[in-house]
């Protein structure tokens, strides 16, 4: 196992000389190779001399992460605007944990438009994946009403896909009919033509309306004078369609010949608030909202860590000349360097003292403010939730990281389980765990809730199980919130564990846990569900509670969730299975044909519905599986051609 750095003075005096004077981004790297910090520098070697140098001039939190390093990458580039660019994709990708973090707590939501497909979806979501480079997210929008009224309206300005899937196999539905949607499942418009069409949408939440209108303008002329009056009626319904989209713009300035976006923040000493108005010619357009982790950090930090985050993930377009922060940013010129190359054009950026833009980030931050109230009245909700429930379990501490297990099924079949976690109140849905039910007595027909309990709890914790037979101490992980045994990928000991049920349910999970020697480490409830009654393990009668307590709440919150994960988890498997069953069913049909069947059709409705020219399209399938396929879900059509063949050779 490799040691710090700062133990060994030879080793890093070699490794400082080994980093170049050149401008670049450097990795640090702890005993387990995790990258702790991502920082950038027009001079690398100076840069990283620094951490281990003038160690009284740094921050605790940098003192503290200088202590870990034990491992020093660079990567060399051209400049340092290259350098910024890099950096900001290497925190994204890596989230290292000394670093500045946006937090994606999936409180804003974001637009998505998969401009990777042919036929491209726009939809919001409130998570933002990257299926393609190509895609884009536009956001986080502060005001989720504002941004559903505002698609709401799009699709029906502009004739859109309005459906994620076709509703017929063959035909249209009532939505291209009357205008709202120009055909994609039958493909009666051309990927190019759609892509022109989403294009003007994209205008929209860029921020460039203004622009829009004006070029529709230009195109209804130009129909007016050829006297397709058709054509310009139909652009007319969509600028008028965009002046209501913008009738509720109540917000402008004196000054409309200049667009800008303005940022300011508020923050305590856990979380910032940040807020981004973003303000195109005059008017105010977009407001968007970002957490980050605040560490008693510089406010000018963290509005840099922002500005490289959401402009890395923006087209030049949106990008305004003028840029307005409330403070000063640590590497300013660098930014205005780095946002001018990507804009191709000057940017500036200002920290206003006094008049009109001074005013202006006043308003931010009042806005920053309000959602930092907001955001620490959540959290107030959540630590009392949770002391509550460490008073309910005797507990030393509030815990941190619960865990709940539900059992899902129909008479047995399909059976399988879900794990969800909470951390600090709130769900941290990158923990969630699903298992299928492998026990042989668990069978269509036969189910067993306690065996499948216990036997989800025993694969859960057989890792642990290992480790405390090799000798591990695990008894002081109920006072370290889980944080011990960072080997082994041991770092997600839970402080309570719930199981969905009754005593039942938990003497079969206490049992698991005596089998694997960790009855007396873990503590354990169960949830009943027509009472709302917790249990401990050995108790006979339920704690005495009421319903409506925090700590309760928060347990019936855990339940809710781990129900709702389980119950999803079985429609898909026993989806999945009616689908291979059915298709199964017909001679000739492969696991192979089943699947390409289902990714042509998306449904086997739409294969029981396609013709057998349709089916003919389907990769691997000829006319006779063609025929093989229609003649088994129709089988009046296929008697009567075999009866039409009898006839003809008789």
């Amino acid at each position: 196992m490799r040691t710090p750095l700062l133990t060994q003075p030879d080793r890093l005096e070699q490794r400082l000389k080994d980093i170049p004077a050149e401008p670049g981004c450097y990795l640090m790297r702890d005993q387990d190779d995790r990258i702790l910090y991502v920082g950038k520098s027009k001079s690398l070697r100076s840069r990283v001399r620094s951490y281990f140098r003038s160690r009284h001039d740094l921050s605790p939190r940098i003192r503290l992460m200088t202590r870990q390093v034990c491992e020093i990458e660079f990567i060399v580039t051209d400049s340092e605007a290259e350098a910024l660019a890099l950096e900001s994709n290497l925190i994204k990708n890596h989230q290292p944990h000394f670093n500045v973090l946006l937090k994606d707590d999936k409180k804003y939501p974001y637009l998505c438009i998969t401009w990777s497909e042919d036929y491209p979806r726009i939809f919001i979501t409130r998570r933002r994946r990257f299926r393609s480079p190509l895609d884009r997210f536009y956001g986080p929008y502060v005001d989720v009403g504002l941004l559903r009224r505002t698609l709401f309206l799009v699709k029906r300005v502009f004739p859109l896909r309005q459906r994620p899937r076709p509703l017929y196999a063959d035909r249209t539905c009532l939505n291209h009919a009357i205008g709202r949607c120009p055909g994609v499942c039958q493909e009666k418009i051309s990927s190019e033509d759609y892509h022109r069409t989403l294009r003007k949408v994209a205008m929209v939440f860029q921020g460039r309306s203004d622009e829009l209108q004006t070029l529709l303008s230009e195109q209804m002329e130009k129909y007016a004078e050829r006297l397709d009056f058709e054509s310009a009626a139909r652009i007319r319904d969509q600028l008028q369609g965009l002046d209501q989209l913008t009738a509720d713009q109540k917000m402008s300035l004196p000054d409309s010949s200049v667009s800008r976006d303005v940022l300011a923040l508020a923050c305590d000493q856990r979380v910032a608030a940040v807020q981004l108005f973003q303000m195109r010619a005059g008017k105010l357009v977009g407001r968007l909202g970002f957490t980050a982790d605040a560490q008693a950090l510089e406010p000018g930090l963290i509005l840099q860590r922002v500005i490289e985050e959401h402009y890395s993930q923006v087209d030049a377009v949106e990008i305004p000349p003028e840029v307005l922060v409330q403070h000063p940013l640590p590497q300013q010129t660098l930014v205005e360097e780095w946002l001018g190359e990507q804009r191709e054009r000057k940017v500036q950026i200002h920290a206003p003292q006094r008049r009109q833009k001074a005013d202006l980030i006043e308003l931010v931050q009042r806005n920053a403010e309000f959602e930092l109230l907001r955001a620490q009245q959540g959290q107030e909700q959540q630590a009392l939730a949770t002391e509550d429930l460490a008073q309910l379990l005797e507990l030393p501490r509030p815990p941190r990281r619960i865990e709940g297990y539900d059992i899902s099924h129909i008479q047995g079949s399909d059976a399988v389980a879900s794990q969800v976690v909470f951390i600090d109140g709130l769900p941290a849905k990158q923990h969630y765990r699903k298992y299928k039910i492998r026990s042989s007595s668990v069978r269509a027909g036969h189910s067993d809730d306690f065996m499948s309990m216990a036997e989800v709890i025993r694969r859960r914790f057989r890792r642990w199980a290992r480790a405390k037979a090799e000798g591990a101490d695990l008894g002081a992980l109920r006072h370290r919130g889980g944080s011990a045994l960072q080997t082994d990928g041991l770092n997600d000991w839970p402080d309570v564990v719930m199981i969905d049920g009754g005593k039942g349910q938990l003497s079969a999970v206490m049992e698991a846990l005596r089998e694997l020697n960790l009855d007396e480490d873990l503590t354990v409830c169960s949830l009943a569900k027509q009472r709302e009654e917790v249990f401990l393990p050995g108790e006979r009668d339920p704690l005495d509670t009421d319903p409506d307590q925090l700590g309760v709440a928060l347990l019936r919150r855990l339940r809710d969730e781990a129900h709702r994960f389980a119950v999803s988890f079985h429609r898909q498997q026993r989806g999945e299975r009616m689908k291979r069953s059915r298709l199964s069913d017909i001679p000739g049909l492969g696991p192979r044909r089943v699947r390409d069947l289902l990714s042509h059709f998306h449904s086997i409705d739409a294969i029981q519905l396609a013709p057998v020219e349709r089916l003919m399209e389907a990769p691997g399938v000829g006319r006779s599986l063609a025929e093989q396929i229609y003649g088994f879900f129709h089988p009046e059509a296929s008697a009567e051609q075999s009866e039409r063949e009898d006839n003809t050779t008789g």
